[in-house]
């Protein structure tokens, strides 16, 4: 589990996160959801250690990441920011390979291979795994950033808007693999996203934050209800079942 206790971060006297209290629990999806500005994206990249925070603690598994070895934690956690930019020039399955660093230090084995192709295959990017990163779209990127990730390993899997630059098909192609992720391997997955109908229809758990602070937090069905949206969002949004799921239906509002 990913305890996070009271953490705080400050820009100067505005605050951007302020004391956030939540509980990610295993083997579920859980997802971050709020308007723009609304802390989301710091509150990962404090949970993931790329940003520290003023105030607060974040614990994984009852330990504090802060004491955490990097190469201990990078086989726990697994970490996609929200833009990737690299001065080299790689292909996919270079790329993919980064993924085995915190196990192979650059001298893949058998089985390190073994987890990159799975990772490659997971992500439908076998037939391309040679193309160069600078030859692809921005979705077929995101794609081989992600397989870099699942080739990682990690318990917990950490997606900051990790839908961004991608078609309908391969998001929803992305969010089902991160549900069978979940499923099938027992992984935590944490996404920032801001269409809240895939935080509807694939989340477990769902963390709204507004101006800082947690707003909503429980199980999708209790948070995806027009009382909870409107004061997550200020706007009314009526909510439609369709096939056992609730559909937002902003666009309207």
């Amino acid at each position: 589990m990913i305890t996070v206790r009271s953490l705080s971060k400050f820009y100067g006297k505005k605050s951007v996160v302020e004391d956030v209290t939540v509980n990610i629990q295993r083997g579920q999806i859980t997802s971050f959801i709020g308007p723009n500005g609304a802390g989301k994206s710091t509150l990962l990249s404090m949970v993931s250690r790329l940003l520290d925070a003023d105030s607060g603690e974040v614990l994984i598994d009852q330990t504090d990441v802060r004491k955490m070895k990097s190469n201990e934690f990078s086989k726990v956690v697994s970490i996609l920011k929200q833009s990737n930019y690299m001065n080299v020039r790689l292909t996919i399955r270079e790329l993919v390979s980064f993924g085995r660093f915190p196990y192979s230090k650059g001298r893949l084995t058998e089985e390190d291979e073994r987890f990159v192709d799975q990772a490659i295959d997971y992500m439908h990017l076998t037939e391309m795994q040679d193309s160069y990163l600078d030859e692809l779209s921005g979705g077929q990127k995101q794609r081989a950033f992600i397989a870099m990730v699942i080739a990682q390993d990690t318990e917990y899997i950490l997606l900051d808007e990790p839908l961004n630059n991608l078609d309908m098909k391969h998001s929803v192609q992305i969010m089902k693999i991160l549900r069978q992720l979940v499923d099938d391997l027992g992984k935590t997955v944490v996404i920032v996203l801001h269409d809240i109908n895939f935080a509807s229809v694939y989340s477990d758990r769902i963390v709204a934050l507004k101006d800082g602070k947690v707003v909503k937090d429980g199980p999708t069905r209790e948070i995806i209800q027009s009382e909870a949206l409107k004061e997550i969002y200020d706007m009314d949004i009526p909510i439609q079942e369709m096939n056992n799921c609730r559909i937002c239906v902003y666009f309207k509002s």
